[in-house]
């Protein structure tokens, strides 16, 4: 059944002849559907079409299930290719703009790693009190759910979800229908590696090594950068990223000192540091460590434990003193000016720090935050010297671990039979006997996928900088959004008309008005290919034409010969999308066909370049280019 939570959202929202007109059923599931020309509609649901999108917006839920089950799918972006990828986030409050917001990252996040791949984010409404096997079920009937889009999205674990749901999904939709799966299905499991956290302290190393370059900025003149054995470090949120970011530290950098952590009962702090692997093993164990390891060692005043002081109210971390500070809890609000926007912190009260490293997800397309998070980086950033990292430029190591399960392909001997998807059993005992060869595909993975985090997120850093230093005006998270919005239009600019073209139905020059109004209606095209003998292009036959020809009483077996275009305005194959756009404006048309060689392959409009192109953004890059030059 739909969740309670989700129903009552939607029919607040929208209104019934939306449920009319936008409700597909299909075996017991439904769906409502919004494309990026639905701007109304999704304003209703608190999501802004911008020139980034997004692509898709889908509400989607169980009929027949008696557990709750339903969520939504936000494909954001595909210019830098198909499909999108990115977590399915499973809470009890989700809505579409908390979805929408977190797929726009991961457009950002796959195009500033440079991933062949778009941006989506899943959202699962479900409470925190679901039994073990109860999530179990819910994942597997959200599989099924999702099954229906995955041409354009794969989804990989997020907060409320994790490795073995991954492994739920690929049950049931085949292992390259999922990402971060286990190591037993040649998967590159995420959550275990701690790959986004590893992704976070490069970018960290690689900070230490490119700051100094910003003592050219008035504000960071009197910077001092630290030697290893100097360097401290907070961590707020130690979680899924927060923890691994503190054991990755010690591996890398042994002499660094981690002096204080949070979680959702408190903080401790320790001057001299604190003992990472025995957080790091509690964490594994029990979860939340700071009010647990208070209880074990300071609240009995150990030996050597008076140092370390714990505080109830997580968010005083913040007022700590480090040289980095990496934000890890899932708050995207965690420092302002302000009071009344209620952040973790405001910066009057902040500790001194000289870098921040965001290992959390912060960004956010809502013009409103992103004012907000600019009048914090004026302050923090340009009126105090701290550095700052974006999230979707360090935090991308996750990502790059989940794309190596696409870049690097399963043999088609490794993937599970379609006859045994969904049988859980069947695919467990298969997997038996494929151990040793999924051991090392995975295997194969992770090494590739270290490798390339190490590369993207060293050069990220290191533009950055660059970006930084040339306009000393420029905001860190301004600087962050043109390294990937660059890239994307980079890609989306390679574009050409064979990569968005729809199929155009055809007609032959016999055939009457009558038959042509029929087709056009069938296809809901706007254009209609005139076929030769031969099968060249003859001709086209538009709406229009066919309006004119029963306006001035043609008759309906009129053959479209007397009535079609000889003189065809076509496109190339491999014409660009901004020359598609200004033949369509030269020519004050609406459509053409897509031909090759006399032979019509289908066609572009205006309408298709709105659904399936960035245009907007493509003409605000060529804009700022102009402007530049």
């Amino acid at each position: 059944m739909i969740p309670k939570a989700m129903e009552t959202f939607l029919r607040e929202r929208l209104p019934e002849r939306t449920w009319r007109n936008r409700l597909v059923r299909q075996g017991g599931r439904a769906y409502m559907e919004f494309g990026p020309l639905d701007v109304e509609r999704l304003a209703r649901l608190g999501v802004e079409v911008d020139s980034l999108g997004p692509r898709l917006v889908v509400c989607m839920w169980d009929e027949q299930s008696p557990l709750e089950i339903g969520g939504y799918l936000v494909v954001d972006n595909l210019a830098m290719g198909r499909p999108s990828m990115g977590g399915i986030r499973m809470l009890p409050d989700l809505t579409p703009t908390t979805i929408h917001n977190l797929a726009r990252g991961m457009t950002l996040k796959n195009a500033a790693a440079d991933l062949p791949y778009g941006g989506g984010k899943c959202g699962i409404v479900a409470g925190h009190d679901l039994s073990p096997e109860e999530h179990r079920r819910v994942v597997r009937g959200f599989a099924r759910l999702i099954h229906r889009y995955r041409d354009i999205y794969l989804p990989g674990p997020d907060v409320g979800t994790n490795d073995a749901d991954m492994k739920t999904v690929a049950i049931e939709n085949g292992l390259d229908n999922a990402l971060s799966k286990p190591a037993d299905m040649g998967g590159n499991r995420i959550d275990q590696l701690g790959a986004a956290a590893g992704g976070v302290i490069i970018a960290l190393e690689s900070l230490l090594h490119e700051m100094p370059r910003l003592r050219s900025l008035p504000q960071f003149a009197g910077l001092e950068v630290p030697e290893p054995q100097d360097l401290t470090v907070l961590i707020q949120g130690f979680g899924a990223v927060g923890a691994h970011a503190a054991r990755i530290l010690q591996e890398r950098l042994p002499q660094a000192r981690v002096v204080g952590v949070s979680d959702e009962l408190g903080y401790l702090y320790c001057e001299a540091g604190l003992p990472v692997q025995e957080l790091f093993e509690t964490w594994q164990t029990h979860g939340p460590v700071t009010r647990r390891y208070y209880k074990a060692h300071v609240a009995k005043a150990r030996p050597g434990m008076s140092e370390v002081k714990f505080g109830s109210d997580p968010n005083d971390l913040l007022r700590e003193s480090a040289f980095c500070l990496i934000p890890a809890a899932p708050i995207a609000h965690y420092l302002d000016v302000v009071p009344e926007t209620r952040p973790c912190m405001t910066v009057d009260r902040m500790g001194r720090w000289s870098l921040i490293v965001e290992g959390a997800n912060t960004y956010s397309p809502d013009l409103a935050r992103k004012a907000i998070r600019a009048r914090m980086e004026r302050e923090v950033y340009q009126q105090r010297g701290v550095m700052i990292a974006a999230d979707y430029l360090v935090n991308s190591g996750g990502v790059i671990f989940a794309a190596q399960e696409r870049l690097i392909k399963t043999p088609q001997d490794l993937r599970i039979p379609d006859s045994m998807l969904g049988d859980a059993q069947g695919v467990e005992g298969w997997l038996r006997e494929h151990q040793a060869e999924l051991q090392e595909l995975a295997e194969k993975r992770r090494l590739a996928a270290e490798a390339y985090r190490d590369e993207v997120i060293r050069r990220n850093m290191r533009e950055l900088v660059d970006l930084l230093i040339s306009d000393p005006d420029m905001l860190p998270c301004e600087a962050a959004e043109h390294i990937s919005v660059r890239r994307i239009a980079a890609r989306e600019s390679d574009r050409t008309a064979a990569d968005i073209m729809e199929p155009i139905p055809t007609a032959r020059s016999t055939d009457t008005v009558q038959q042509a109004a029929r087709l056009l209606v069938q296809a809901d095209s706007p254009i209609l290919a005139v076929l030769t003998e031969q099968g060249a292009l003859g001709g086209v036959v538009t709406e229009w034409d066919i309006t004119q020809a029963t306006a001035q009483g043609a008759p309906d077996d009129v053959p479209l010969e007397r009535i079609m275009t000889r003189r065809v305005v076509s496109a190339a194959p491999d014409e660009g999308i901004l020359e598609l756009v200004r033949k369509l404006e030269i020519h004050e048309i609406s459509a053409m066909p897509v031909v090759e060689e006399g032979r019509v392959r289908g066609m572009v409009s205006s309408d298709l370049l709105a659904r399936r192109s960035l245009l907007r953004l493509l003409q605000s890059q060529g804009a700022a280019g102009s402007h530049a030059t």
